[in-house]
């Protein structure tokens, strides 16, 4: 693992190394890049990097005055992607769907395609559940008692919170990690609470989705079949409103797409980057670093 410090704080990433093309990937909440443990090892030649944004599972608070709303959050991982002088980057998310609104930021230059993983996207910020913990976080000492309350394997894994967002199962030795930043630390719980408490309201969220419609390089939309969290009818939208985009859909899964089913989503990530232009020069798996 490699850190940096930005200006809203210290950001820590794993880098696959190499000179193939690049993915950034982003993830969910409270999760780090363990998210993406099963797609990575598929995706020979390429250079994956996977920054741990602050979205509660991070092991290093953000500065007090960071902002950590979703655009926030998203000109972080731009100012990510500047630091690290990445250019033609492939912006890969599942579950949170904030980092969308990189595109409508002048940092968009460096990202020359896009891949949305079954995530929130038009007005569903925070979906389903997550309305509830946005809730919890309001109240004050709310997000530390549910930090506990996930200290219970039956309660990490039940159906109708974060064990219905697959259909595998997560491992509860990970669930349990991404947990525990927020669960010992009372500046990683003020974060989770910035975060998860700062969607703006619905026309504002509809408005920003609108804008998006002037990213004209490359999306492809990935969406499950079985997804609890992410409405079907957002992914053939999605598609539609980025004047170049494409939709496959993925049977048996739900919104951990990389969890339940990572050979078909590597597959088409795959596919869709060497239609792109973003193949590798060698099959051959590079050195990390």
């Amino acid at each position: 693992m490699q850190g940096m410090e930005l200006s809203s704080g210290p950001i820590d990433y794993q880098d696959t190394g190499g000179d193939g093309p690049v993915l950034v990937f982003g993830h969910g909440v409270p999760m780090d890049g363990a998210q993406w443990r099963k797609v990575v090892p598929l995706l020979d030649g390429y250079r994956c990097i996977l920054p741990t944004l602050p979205l509660g599972g991070h092991r290093r608070p953000m500065h007090p005055g960071a902002d950590l709303s979703h655009r926030g959050v998203a000109r972080l991982l731009g100012e990510f992607i500047e630091r690290l002088g990445l250019d033609d980057v492939t912006l890969v998310l599942n579950d949170w769907g904030g980092g969308q609104f990189l595109l409508l930021e002048e940092q968009s230059r460096r990202v020359a395609r896009l891949v949305l993983v079954a995530c929130e996207a038009f007005d569903n910020y925070p979906p389903g559940p997550g309305k509830a913990l946005a809730a919890v976080c309001r109240i004050p000492g709310g997000l530390r008692l549910l930090t506990q309350l996930m200290r219970i394997p039956a309660v990490r894994s039940h159906p109708k919170g974060y064990g219905g967002m697959s259909r595998r199962g997560v491992p509860d030795e990970i669930m349990k990690d991404w947990f525990a930043p927020a669960t010992r630390s009372k500046a990683i719980r003020r974060d989770f609470v910035k975060f998860a408490t700062s969607a703006p309201g619905r026309e504002t969220l509809l408005d920003w989705s609108r804008q998006l419609a002037g990213f004209d390089r490359p999306v492809l939309v990935v969406w499950a079949d079985e997804d609890r969290l992410m409405p079907r009818e957002h992914g053939p939208r999605l598609a539609e409103l980025y004047p170049k985009g494409r939709l496959v859909e993925i049977t048996d899964s739900s919104t951990l797409v990389p969890e339940d089913q990572p050979e078909q989503l590597a597959a088409a990530i795959r596919d869709f980057l060497h239609q792109t232009g973003a193949a590798p020069s060698t099959g051959a798996r590079p050195e990390g670093r």
